[in-house]
């Protein structure tokens, strides 16, 4: 933890790249945690533009669901201690492929959303997007301008990441000197290229995570543990190395 916090703190240019394990304990269930209702049906199979086509209905009730559970949630001390890393100067920016918005509700200024956000619709007819405050009335919601399907405004599989986003990331991935990568099992692509390209370049790669993930081979340090747990008690130890 101080080798870390050490090389965290010297840095000029570090990032963090977060998943859904960041979210986990703020009660946000990762992607393939849903339960109830959802256990009789694979998030792979709601979450891509056939599915949507096929039955914009279910589709919506599934992500009310994850609506009204992220509404409910508040960032966890995870979150908070990578907004302190930003206030700090420590950590210029956050690369998420979380969709919950809880980053922002945190206080990080500079987050950088690979698969989207759960809080913002777009418009099948029209491309209009529109953000929401709290989980969806009417399903399907439709378009207040031409009255077409709104959908989430997030990644479905078989789509592109948003351009701007990968290439935002892209970018601040080839300059980061050091990368903080946390809760995430580094196994979904193209978004786990980011830490790759970061190592590549030059960059400290520092992995939080409580088990394996398929970023530990290009990894300078490994910490085990919950994310929660361990990035506060890592902030406390960037703060002494600043001070």
């Amino acid at each position: 933890m101080e080798e870390v916090a050490r090389a965290l703190a010297a840095s000029k240019s570090a990032v963090a790249f977060t998943g859904a394990g960041v979210s986990a304990e703020s009660g946000v269930p990762t992607f393939r945690g849903a339960g109830g209702l959802w256990e009789r049906y694979r998030p792979e199979e709601l979450a891509t533009p056939e599915a949507f086509e096929r039955d914009p209905v279910l589709v919506w009730r599934w992500y009310k669901w994850r609506q009204e559970l992220i509404y409910a949630a508040d960032p966890n001390p995870a979150h908070l201690a990578l907004a302190e890393l930003e206030r700090l100067g420590v950590l210029k920016a956050v690369i998420t492929q979380n969709v919950d918005g809880l980053h922002r509700k945190a206080g990080s200024r500079r987050v950088v959303e690979l698969h989207g956000n759960i809080w913002r619709v777009r418009c099948t007819s029209c491309g209009r997007e529109f953000p929401v405050e709290k989980p969806v009335g009417e399903i399907p919601p439709r378009c207040p301008i031409c009255g077409g399907l709104l959908r989430p405004a997030v990644v479905w599989f078989g789509e592109p990441l948003p351009r701007g986003a990968w290439e935002e990331a892209l970018s601040l991935a080839s300059s980061a000197d050091f990368m903080l990568v946390v809760g995430t099992s580094g196994a979904v692509y193209p978004a786990a290229h980011i830490p790759r390209v970061a190592k590549r370049n030059g960059a400290v790669i520092a992995v939080v995570d409580p088990g394996e993930t398929a970023l530990d081979d290009i990894a300078d340090f490994k910490i085990r543990g919950k994310a929660a747990e361990i990035l506060p008690r890592l902030v406390a130890e960037v703060r002494r190395c600043l001070t």
